[in-house]
């Protein structure tokens, strides 16, 4: 990436909008995300695979060989820590485009008690 481009993935956090007077606090809606594991670690990979096409090849490699041990059968546990952790920090070099991946990194990080 160069810097100037302006990529995005999916929006992460609230998106609201207030009208007319004295209003306090929002209403909020339960986040869409997936709660079973297998299927936030299969959203992990979609994102991961779109956001390897936007970043530079010697991030591109990390990314690479993490999207390998995840999918990996019987997985050891360090090792999916670390390629989770690769992942994130990737993630946050990129910047915004990165956003959704390192939200999806902390999701399957909570569900696989990682």
């Amino acid at each position: 990436m160069t810097g100037n481009e302006d990529f995005r993935i999916g929006q992460v956090g609230d998106n609201f909008q207030v009208y007319g007077t004295n209003n306090i606090g929002k209403i909020g809606t339960q986040n869409n995300a997936p709660q079973d594991p297998q299927a936030a670690l299969q959203e992990l990979i979609s994102l991961i695979e779109v956001l390897r096409g936007r970043v530079r090849e010697d991030d591109r490699a990390v990314l690479d060989a993490s999207l390998d041990t995840l999918t990996e059968d019987d997985v050891e546990h360090g090792a999916f820590r670390r390629a989770l952790g690769s992942v994130s920090g990737v993630a946050q070099l990129v910047g915004e485009v990165g956003l959704p991946v390192a939200e999806a990194v902390r999701r399957v990080m909570a569900l696989f008690g990682a």
